[in-house]
């Protein structure tokens, strides 16, 4: 919050040529603390230069690309079909960057008996066909869902990928950003989410097999790195053409060695590890 304030301040009273240096970052509420991270470490190094970050979902993101209201977008996800044709209708050539590499964890209560879960139980528990712990070997109690609204990229990812396209149930509870999926989860002992594995840090994550004859793995810098865990997916920066001046600049910082140690202590895994 202080830091919020500070950076409020400074925009405020600075100088009209200083605010040609100004990048606004949105989108992605799974990337937005790691955007956060980017932009204060690369301000420390860069006094001219101001970085406003906000999240709102994938979807709020690319809208906001697309309509001219920021100058980068991060998504957790690839652009539709849709906001291709959109994009292109209204001028806006959408040029893509793989800023870091992440993995779509299933968060479990800390006490849950259940320790790994197959790609077809989670589709299952997600789509309404499975409602129970005990058919996983938990106890006898229902199974309460947890996900993200639908603004979100790491909803579409995991409706696309893991539901088949599929509707998420209905009585699963749609939550504004992944840090309120975590704390939903630690709190309710027949709780279940999903989000990126930077964020857990009050409940477990279950490990994920691609059939019942598969070793369950579990999420980590080292298995998505080399895609041994099933739900691996690229984070982005979309931007309306090529990258110049200082947008470049600080693009370029974010994919170097200083950048890269950013995105590892911020708990996802560096491209250069793909």
């Amino acid at each position: 919050m202080l830091r919020l304030l500070s950076l409020i301040s400074f925009l405020l009273f600075l100088p009209l040529g200083v605010m040609a240096g100004q990048i606004t970052v949105k989108g992605s509420d799974t990337m937005v603390r790691l955007c956060q991270r980017l932009a204060e470490e690369y301000m420390k190094g860069h006094k001219q230069t101001v970085i406003q970050v906000s999240g709102g979902g994938s979807s709020s993101g690319i809208a906001a690309l697309i309509n001219g209201s920021t100058r980068v977008c991060a998504s957790s996800r690839p652009l539709t079909d849709v906001e291709i044709r959109i994009a292109t209708t209204k001028g806006v050539k959408v040029h893509q960057l793989v800023v870091a590499l992440d993995g779509i964890a299933i968060y479990l209560h800390k006490s849950n008996l259940v320790v790994d879960l197959t790609l077809a139980q989670l589709r299952e528990i997600y789509t309404d066909n499975l409602t129970n712990w005990k058919d996983l070997g938990g106890p006898d109690q229902p199974i309460i869902l947890y996900g993200r609204e639908n603004n979100s990229g790491t909803y579409t990812y995991f409706q696309q990928q893991i539901l088949g396209g599929e509707d998420f149930a209905e009585r699963c509870e749609p939550l504004p950003g992944t840090a309120s999926v975590v704390h939903a989860v630690a709190h309710d002992v027949n709780g279940i989410g999903y989000g990126g594995i930077a964020w857990a840090t009050t409940i477990k994550y279950a490990g994920i097999r691609v059939n019942d004859s598969a070793q369950a793995v579990l999420p980590s810098a080292a298995t998505v790195s080399d895609r041994s865990y099933p739900i691996s997916r690229e984070l982005y920066f979309f931007l309306n053409g090529e990258p110049t001046g200082e947008t470049k600049e600080f693009l370029d910082w974010v994919l170097s060695s200083e950048g890269e140690k950013v995105v590892v202590e911020s708990g996802f895994v560096p491209v250069s590890a793909k």
